[in-house]
């Protein structure tokens, strides 16, 4: 019944990634973009510091800074979920 109770607390936060198992939140909180994207990233980003972006770079550029940001929140919420289910192993 306590386990029962653990569980379902846990649940009730939405920022937990319930569905996933511990492998895979550790996989997912250690995810980074992939070498290429981080290399045209790194380039956009000192072109964009020179002020020499065309717009369709500017415009990619847009779009890889917010990959960063929705890849960055997962990593958050896959370490916060790892981070509780810890928690609640140390307390059962």
């Amino acid at each position: 019944m306590e386990t029962y109770q653990q569980l379902t607390n846990l649940s009730t936060d939405t920022e937990l990634l319930i569905a996933l198992s511990l492998d895979e939140l550790q996989a997912l909180a250690e995810t980074s973009l992939s070498p290429k994207s981080q290399i045209h990233l790194d380039k956009l980003l000192m072109k964009n510091s020179e002020n020499q972006l065309s717009n369709e770079e500017s415009e990619t550029l847009d779009k890889l800074l917010a990959q960063v940001d929705q890849l960055n929140i997962l990593k958050t919420r896959a370490r916060y979920t790892l981070n509780q289910f810890q928690e609640k192993h140390k307390v059962a």
